[in-house]
């Protein structure tokens, strides 16, 4: 079993600053990437930002200059730093693991539960 442990979502006002992690646990033995989507109500699940093992990232257009991803690979965690956010930030942001199992030979994805981000305007 692998597990995903999201904290730091919450409420905030317009231009107001969260931090969200995430910490991967269990029977995985090798991460390749890490990352946060989000889905907002009505929407399709979508992109923020992802970081590989060799610290690549990669950012979702409406959250370049805002978001900072950044992970800690001794310790299997990702953080998705959040500043000036607005009301269209506002969705459930799931934390993404592509990773490789224990008894498994190929990489396959994770997901966590998802943590609730509101920003209001």
């Amino acid at each position: 079993q692998v597990q995903l442990v999201e904290s730091g979502g919450g409420l905030v006002q317009a231009g107001g600053s969260l931090r969200l992690s995430c910490a991967a646990s269990g029977s995985i033995v090798r991460i390749y990437h890490m990352g946060w989507y989000r889905q907002a109500p009505g929407k399709q699940r979508e992109l923020v930002a992802t970081i590989t093992s060799g610290g690549s990232t990669n950012y979702a257009d409406s959250v370049k200059g805002r978001f900072t991803i950044s992970r800690d690979s001794a310790k299997n965690t990702v953080d998705l730093q959040m500043n000036s956010l607005k009301p269209e930030d506002t969705a459930v942001y799931y934390c993404y693991v592509r990773g490789l199992q224990s008894g498994k030979n190929y990489y396959d994805n994770y997901w966590g539960q998802g943590t609730q981000v509101t920003v209001s305007s």
